[in-house]
């Protein structure tokens, strides 16, 4: 399904064009997203296919590069494809947003215009400058969220700022250094430390680490179980509440 067709001139604007298409393909998907350069696949038949897209469309950029209205001998040839497109969008209504890529590109005048073209002059347009192309991007790509029902959903974007301020990790065999630079909320349960050659820290909270084996001496109680297994390098330091004393019946 098409919603968003981009209008554009070869040699004028094909390259705000490339861009304009890879960002929004990237928020909403490739298919929501008509380019005829790279939507039209080889051997299909060319003017049914790009009129059939354009008339499933939703909203029609058309992006008007600093000599697009040079082109006039051309947009006042019946057989110009820039000229057939918009001409088509006005016959569906279907929006128009004209696109001024450049910071020479200035709004439309209607004494510029073939008579046929003169209400693109009318439509209200959105700048875009390749020296900012990323906050163009942007506004193109929130502008067409808020204009086609149903792109919000599938935005990217808008699905990463729903992410919550949260850390989940899932640690399998490490051999080295594993860091959490955040904290945790929450108990760790079943934690296996292997191959740490430094100093392991906590934070705070509470970390439970089972064992069905117990090396050692002595067995400690708090307010609850450690255990340790295998072979340590360097010095374990607890800090328990209250413990109970008990003789040492040398176990």
């Amino acid at each position: 399904m098409t919603d968003v067709f981009i209008n554009y001139r070869t040699g004028d604007g094909e390259k705000t064009a490339t861009l304009i298409d890879q960002e929004l393909s990237r928020r909403f998907g490739s298919g929501r997203i008509f380019r005829a350069s790279k939507s039209i696949p080889p051997g299909q038949a060319y003017p049914e296919t790009l009129l059939t897209k354009l008339r499933q469309s939703t909203v029609i950029l058309a992006v008007i590069g600093p000599d697009w209205t040079n082109f006039r001998a051309r947009l006042g040839n019946p057989e110009d494809w820039v000229r057939k497109e918009l001409l088509e969008a006005f016959t569906c209504e279907l929006p128009v947003v004209p696109v001024l890529d450049g910071r020479k590109t200035d709004r439309l005048d209607k004494n510029d215009l073939p008579k046929e073209l003169a209400r693109l002059a009318d439509l209200q347009s959105i700048p875009f400058s390749t020296h900012d192309a990323e906050a163009g991007l942007k506004s193109l790509g929130d502008l067409v969220a808020d204009m086609v029902p149903g792109l919000r959903d599938l935005d990217r974007d808008a699905a990463s700022s729903l992410v919550p301020d949260s850390v989940v990790n899932s640690i399998g065999d490490v051999s080295g250094t594993a860091v959490q630079s955040r904290d945790f909320t929450g108990d760790v349960g079943g934690t296996v430390i292997k191959g740490a050659g430094g100093p392991v820290h906590t934070g705070q909270g509470d970390i439970y680490q089972n064992s069905r084996h117990v090396s050692g001496g002595r067995q400690f109680s708090g307010n609850g179980m450690t255990y340790f297994e295998g072979d340590h390098h360097g010095d374990i330091q607890h800090r328990f509440g209250e413990p109970d004393r008990h003789e040492d019946d040398g176990r």
